[in-house]
């Protein structure tokens, strides 16, 4: 497997705080890598530290081969990088259609609703008056939607139903298997439902403890 992005001995501080230990992290193409692990052991850092919205003390971030450390979140996303956080992932003043248009350019609202046909009945309502699953709905929408290279998402399934989650995984797996593109997943416990040939990365406190196969950490 060809290694799409990469973090190589990647320090991250916040404050007198180190959040990342010199991670090393590999991301294939083609494949859903899940970091697994508590709150606190890294899991959204190495993801903000992969998009570029928090900044590293020591390492690098490598982008097939490149040193892409210095470029900015934006620059990541026009090459082809999109990052869904668990939190603040939509514009909350625009309406849900607006949001789906900024995901993707050109299309009808009714058609960019339909990895989530849940949406469609709630094209006009503002962002910020959904539910928390709507929201998600609408924020995994971009990733879904974008055709990205690159695809970090923080917690996917937060707020959710079982069946549209089971979906969403479903939809995510076929991102990394039918288009090619590196998933990256940051989880509490392995989901159901991932494609064969992903990886879990178990962290603690900012470093890897273990690696394998989702069978083995459930």
């Amino acid at each position: 497997m060809s290694v799409e992005i990469a973090l190589r001995a990647a320090r991250v501080r916040y404050g007198p705080l180190e959040a990342l230990h010199g991670l090393d992290l590999p991301v294939p193409a083609g494949t859903v890598t899940v970091l697994l692990g508590r709150n606190g052991a890294g899991r959204t850092t190495a993801l903000r530290a992969l998009a570029g919205t928090v900044g590293l003390a020591a390492g690098r971030v490598e982008w097939r081969g490149t040193d892409v450390t210095r470029l900015s979140a934006h620059e990541r996303a026009r090459r082809g990088l999109c990052f869904v956080p668990d939190l603040r992932a939509v514009y909350a003043g625009l309406t849900v259609a607006e949001n789906l248009a900024l995901a993707a350019p050109g299309a009808d609202a009714p058609d960019a609703a339909a990895p989530y046909p849940e949406l469609a009945p709630l094209l006009a309502r503002t962002a910020g008056t959904l539910s928390g699953g709507e929201r998600r709905m609408l924020a995994l929408s971009r990733a879904l939607l974008a055709r990205a290279r690159v695809v970090l998402v923080d917690e996917p399934s937060l707020g959710m139903a079982p069946p549209v989650a089971a979906r969403t995984y479903r939809m995510l797996g076929e991102l990394a298997v039918e288009r090619g593109a590196a998933v990256v997943l940051a989880e509490q416990r392995v989901p159901d439902g991932l494609p064969r040939g992903s990886l879990v990365h178990e962290l603690r406190r900012g470093s890897r403890a273990s690696s394998g196969e989702p069978a083995e950490y459930r």
